[in-house]
């Protein structure tokens, strides 16, 4: 199978890139060459947004497979759609699980679910393109799958709030300061270890019968907030001091005084339950079942950080923010 990544080098893109090579598929990354190669991988320098450069860099390849990890606007996949047509036996477009409905009306999330998100651009951006590659496909047979993660990690660290490529709420909890949670920490959340994600994604790369059909792929383990962050503190070898703020009060207080844009991130994600139901992509790849589990992959994750102090990125603005937002919060209590 000869494959091309748009991008290849991210969070999850990298484990996914490592399986494909261990299962002998011949991939290609197109890359503007900042980052570092996933070995086995051959890297094609090029700018996906330099079409005229990239047409003719790659006009002698076809390919089994393309998957863009790096589109985010319509504009993005239509691009994709004039370069790749007719060249390409399938088309994967990595959307997002914060596309469907929010709040949800009902439980668990399926394929099914409307896609509705008022509170986030990256979200209305992300249906906006899986609208426009579906109209590609019902109109001109392009053959599109699209694949809706949700909160994946492996060199991020999945929390809501001043985290994920930065180490500022790690290093808090190791310090013994609070850290903020949303809401009473007590919905229920998704997280997927990004291994796991890559053996449902190869499991329906270059499977036809994929064509024109959406997945999430997700673990099965649900857990609360309070739990994700306890299991970052027991990783750590602490106990978190944790203070729990509501979400609504984070937004307005964030916007006030010139914080994180935290909207789309709590009111449009993860201040709401997201459990998902993974049967559709475990009908398409029987042998799918996410094995690691949120307290054995995180304390990998920790030590990934721990070991290059240049990984562990703290932002003194996103410090004084959460100071300040713990303390203007508790003179209301």
């Amino acid at each position: 199978m000869k494959v091309l990544f748009i991008g290849g080098t991210g969070n999850i893109s990298s484990a996914v890139s490592r399986l494909f090579v261990q299962n002998g598929v011949e991939l290609f990354h197109l890359t503007r060459g900042n980052q570092n190669p996933v070995e086995g991988v051959v890297n094609i320098r090029g700018d996906i947004k330099d079409v005229p450069s990239v047409k003719q860099i790659l006009q002698q390849h076809q390919w089994d497979v393309v998957v863009n990890w790096i589109a985010f606007v319509p504009e993005d996949v239509e691009t994709d759609y004039l370069l790749f047509k007719g060249k390409t036996r399938q088309y994967i477009f990595i959307s997002s699980a914060s596309a469907y409905q929010k709040p949800a009306l009902s439980g668990p999330i399926t394929e099914s679910t409307p896609l509705n998100n008022p509170y986030w651009d990256y979200s209305r951006n992300k249906i906006a393109c899986e609208e426009l590659l579906m109209k590609y496909y019902r109109e001109d047979g392009f053959p599109v799958t699209i694949v809706r993660p949700s909160l994946t990690y492996n060199t991020v660290i999945p929390l809501p709030i001043a985290a994920f490529k930065e180490y500022t709420t790690v290093d808090r909890i190791k310090k013994g300061l609070p850290v903020v949670v949303p809401g009473d920490g007590t919905s229920l959340w998704t997280i997927t270890h990004a291994a796991d994600f890559a053996e449902a994604f190869y499991g329906i790369s270059g499977d036809m019968r994929s064509i024109g059909e959406a997945f999430h792929i997700t673990s099965d383990e649900a857990m609360p907030w309070n739990y994700y962050y306890e299991m970052v503190a027991a990783a750590l070898g602490v106990k978190p001091n944790l203070v729990h703020i509501p979400s609504d009060w984070l937004v307005r207080y964030s916007k006030k005084y010139n914080g994180p844009d935290l909207q789309g991130t709590l009111l449009g994600d993860k201040s709401h339950s997201a459990v998902f139901d993974n049967s559709k992509i475990k009908r398409f790849v029987p042998d799918f079942s996410a094995k690691i589990p949120f307290s054995r992959g995180i304390a990998d994750t920790i030590k990934w950080f721990e070991a290059d102090n240049s990984r562990q990125q703290i932002s003194e603005t996103n410090n004084r923010f959460l100071d300040e937002v713990i303390r203007d919060f508790n003179k209301l209590l």
